[in-house]
């Protein structure tokens, strides 16, 4: 188990640099960064002696150092946990840890920072599949054997065995625990144990370590997890799987020194915090109300080339109404960018919606508003567009709650 040398923590839009500041990294961890960013990442950008954050949340580990970039709707609230707690409720309800696997249903630690939170969440898969056997597959299988099975592979045969006349050298096939889907848990097993940093942790990897099978190492790419095709018996794989994507993209070996490796794991806060207020509403409105993301519309066809969609973040049929919301994670008062209230404009018309609303995070009054009549300039066109606000709350289901109460009393 590794220790943390230093635990940074900044919020999105942050700056970080190693000649001043009260939060600093060093030469070395800048450099590790600058040569992360060469690859086209967007989690920061590079500005004189340091990296500035962008709208991405999560953690990135640079050798024994810590960075953590946390959310915040108000840009005088900076408590770190509160916002922690607020990011980590988040991901639990965006990733449906607690639905998807009966694996996941409870974590045994508080996880102090996103890291812990996935570190345990992967351990947590991989003592379930354990628990409940691994899946055996078919495999090829060549070398040299003591009894004739499979295909006789004639001429390696007589190059490798004319001594040793007892042994055949055959291609056959054979059903165990040795492929792809466990080589990369494997793998995912042994970075984790090389990074972690909480000592909860650290015997239940060694444990599992102890109990999974070794197996070989492989190089791991992303075409690596788009051909893997998950059938009936692997289908609980799954969740481990899409950690271990996470996890082994991501990291990121010096191979200069060897000292400050490097993982990031971040998410695009304007993503989470849609599918959040989706997730939220999906779950809390009840009755005749469908709650849809993304539903797409084309509206312009240029001469000779493809037609060209608007696709909103969320669209809520309620009987024959339809009412439309664009997620927007930004710190605002009640002036939004016109290009925002352009696009709702545009969705007003194609989806023929009776209401259409930017959502916000932030504690500030919500602000309704009209459409002005195209006709005339003096009166309102009756179709309403507004600026709602959900103020965070510590606890994640209450706020949930709140979200779905609000705009269900909007929608009526």
């Amino acid at each position: 188990m590794n220790k943390i040398r230093e635990h940074i923590t900044v919020f999105e839009h942050e700056t970080l640099r190693f000649d001043k500041g009260e939060k600093r990294i060093s030469k070395e961890q800048f450099n590790a960064l600058q040569r992360y960013h060469g690859e086209g990442v967007p989690y920061y950008s590079l500005c004189y002696n340091g990296v500035k954050f962008n709208e991405y949340v999560g953690a990135i580990q640079v050798g024994n150092t810590l960075i953590e970039v946390l959310p915040k709707t108000d840009k005088e609230e900076e408590d770190e946990h509160k916002w922690r707690t607020v990011l980590i409720g988040i991901l639990k309800v965006v990733h449906r840890f607690n639905i998807k696997s009966t694996s996941t249903s409870l974590l045994k630690i508080k996880p102090n920072t996103i890291l812990d939170l996935y570190f345990e969440l992967f351990v947590k898969e991989i003592e379930y599949l354990l628990h409940n056997g691994l899946c055996k597959q078919y495999r090829k299988k060549e070398g040299n054997v003591l009894a004739l099975k499979g295909n006789l592979q004639f001429s390696i045969h007589v190059q490798k065995n004319l001594i040793h006349q007892e042994r055949f050298f055959v291609r056959h096939t054979t059903f165990d625990l040795e492929h792809k889907l466990h080589f990369i848990l494997y793998k995912t097993l042994r970075l984790i144990k090389m990074i972690n940093t909480n000592a909860e942790l650290h015997s239940r990897i060694a444990s599992l370590l102890l109990h999974f099978p070794e197996m070989p190492d492989i190089k791991v790419t992303s075409s690596t997890f788009d051909n893997i095709i998950l059938n009936r018996k692997t289908q609980t794989y799954e969740r481990s799987l899409e950690i271990s994507r996470l996890l082994l993209l991501q990291y990121h070996p010096d191979i200069s020194k060897g000292k400050n490796n490097l993982l990031a794991l971040m998410f695009d806060m304007n993503l989470l915090w849609e599918q959040f207020v989706f997730y939220s509403l999906k779950r809390e409105m009840q009755g005749n109300v469908m709650v849809k993301k993304q539903q797409s519309r084309y509206f312009w066809k240029p001469d000779g080339r493809k037609r060209r969609s608007i696709k909103p973040d969320i669209c809520i049929s309620a009987g024959n109404n339809t009412y439309v919301l664009d997620t927007k994670w930004k710190i605002i008062r009640n002036k939004p960018a016109i290009e925002d209230i352009r696009q709702m404009y545009a969705y007003n018309h194609y989806f023929r919606a009776q209401k259409v609303a930017l959502v916000f995070p932030g504690s500030y009054d919500d602000s309704p508003g009209d459409f002005i009549d195209v006709d005339n300039q003096n009166k309102l066109s009756g179709y309403k567009c507004g600026l709602m606000f959900m103020k965070p709350n510590y606890n994640i289901r209450d706020w949930q709650k709140e979200i779905s109460k609000k705009i269900t009393e909007w929608i009526v």
